[in-house]
């Protein structure tokens, strides 16, 4: 137990700090993932057919690649372009590009979900499409989707250990970092898998409130 709580005073401030940075990589790849997810959706829905095979090709091309070589694209690939991006740029712009394409079969999955009659109607009471799709269409897609995008706001956590390999210092990286120094790897990784196991769990039950809420509110 003594070297227990030696460990935790000497390695725990690095520790915290890691795991803010996977907390706050999470959040900002969330919100872009799903910005990237509802425009390719909508854009699945389009009437132009450019859109409409933009849309489906992003889709095939992030599902049928590794997130990994993705991250090695974006990150070790685009300077050749002429844009050259911090590591924590790269990797949530690569994190997000990945979920996206998820995010994007979450929300046509939901959006099919709704009657379509519903659309109809709406117009028919003078409803623009945007006013239709953000008071009326949108808000229930959310409802229905809500257990699937929490399942990929959590596989999103964890993809954030993928970015240690542009060295953006989170978890998985400072943790080799301590077992370089001190050669002790089931230590280290031990601590880092309860963290993420904390943080997976504190989404969970997160999203498990909202979705109470939800229930209440229909």
């Amino acid at each position: 137990m003594t070297q227990f709580w030696n460990d935790v005073q000497v390695y725990g401030p690095g520790f915290l700090s890691a795991a803010w940075t996977v907390l706050w990589l999470t959040l900002l790849t969330i919100v872009v993932s799903w910005g990237f997810g509802l425009a390719a959706a909508l854009g699945q829905r389009s009437d132009m057919k450019a859109v409409r095979a933009t849309a489906a090709f992003y889709v095939w091309f992030i599902r049928g690649t590794p997130a990994l070589i993705q991250i090695f694209i974006v990150y070790f690939g685009m300077p050749q372009l002429g844009i050259r991006l911090t590591p924590y740029t790269a990797g949530v712009l690569a994190l997000a590009i990945n979920s996206g394409a998820y995010v994007t079969e979450i929300i046509r999955s939901g959006l099919s979900a709704i009657p379509i009659g519903q659309t109809e109607s709406a117009l028919a009471l003078g409803f623009s499409q945007r006013e239709t799709m953000r008071t009326i269409i949108l808000p229930q897609v959310f409802r229905i989707i809500l257990p699937s995008i929490t399942n990929e706001a959590l596989s999103t956590l964890k993809n954030t250990s993928l970015l240690s390999t542009i060295t953006v210092v989170e978890l998985t990286l400072y943790a080799q970092t301590l077992i370089s120094a001190t050669f002790r790897p089931f230590d280290f990784y031990i601590a880092v898998a309860i963290i993420y196991l904390l943080l997976t769990t504190i989404l969970t039950q997160l999203a498990a409130f909202f979705e109470r809420r939800y229930a209440r509110l229909y």
